[in-house]
């Protein structure tokens, strides 16, 4: 049988792998693992599964019932949870798990930067950076500034964001990438004075840190999570297909 190859996806580095995997070595086996927390998704080449294993448990007897050879984690960098169930299966089964993340964004001459290590410490940060906060730290989450009524927030985000959140909120649905003069423009037009952001990486939302540069604000940036205790990850595709052994050809 073709070896088979689960890819726990929902980011363009998943989509990207697959495609390549298409590509190279169209005889292998490929699911796209979705979540399907986002409406319309990008289909990936080969299949796709939708929805939960039911934990580590749930994954591990997944990947014994599939016949799994390998595992590549490329989810969000602070999908925390799947990372830590997907290492948990991985060794469970003895399969390989390679974890794909792209890097992490680094400041540069003249950000403002406040790394924190949670929403939590973000909200407590912001009534001694600014009163318009620009929230791009995605639908979930929005709790931990629920106490903040003194503050104005717009929150941007590809889909609704769930309750409980902020009294004074704003919410601007959009899907990126977005260019500089985008952003630029939504800091005017919001009159927005700190930007709370978390580290995803990446180019695609890389631009509202070039505006808030421009324009001198703060930039409150969430660290991501850490892997779990002996996970390494690769920055990119080509990383997945070496670490795999399929890059340059079997």
């Amino acid at each position: 049988m073709p070896p088979h190859i689960l890819i726990l996806g929902g980011t363009t580095e998943a989509r990207e792998l697959a495609a390549e995997l298409a590509v190279r070595h169209p005889e292998d086996r490929v699911t796209t693992s979705l979540a399907g927390r986002v409406s319309r998704p990008g289909a990936p080449a080969g299949e796709v599964r939708i929805g939960g294993f039911g934990g580590a448990e749930g994954l591990a007897e997944w990947l014994r019932e599939q016949r799994v050879d390998a595992v590549v984690d490329a989810t969000h960098p602070f999908a925390e949870s799947i990372t830590a169930n997907a290492a948990r299966a991985a060794k469970d089964t003895g399969l390989p798990l390679v974890v794909l993340r792209r890097p992490g964004w680094r400041p540069l001459p003249g950000d403002r930067w406040h790394l924190v290590a949670s929403l939590p410490e973000a909200a407590d940060l912001l009534p001694r950076l600014g009163r318009r906060i620009l929230l791009t730290t995605g639908r979930l989450g929005l709790a931990a500034f629920a106490h903040l009524p003194q503050l104005h927030f717009v929150v941007r985000s590809v889909e609704p964001p769930e309750p409980p959140m902020p009294p004074d909120v704003e919410v601007l649905l959009a899907r990126g990438p977005f260019t500089l003069a985008d952003e630029t423009a939504l800091l005017r037009e919001h009159r927005i004075d700190v930007l709370v952001t978390k580290d995803s990486g990446g180019a695609a939302t890389s631009a509202k840190l070039t505006a808030a540069r421009e324009a001198g604000l703060p930039v409150v940036v969430v660290r991501r999570p850490p892997l779990p205790e002996g996970v390494r990850a690769v920055p990119d595709v080509a990383g997945v297909l070496e670490r795999l052994g399929l890059s340059p050809g079997r």
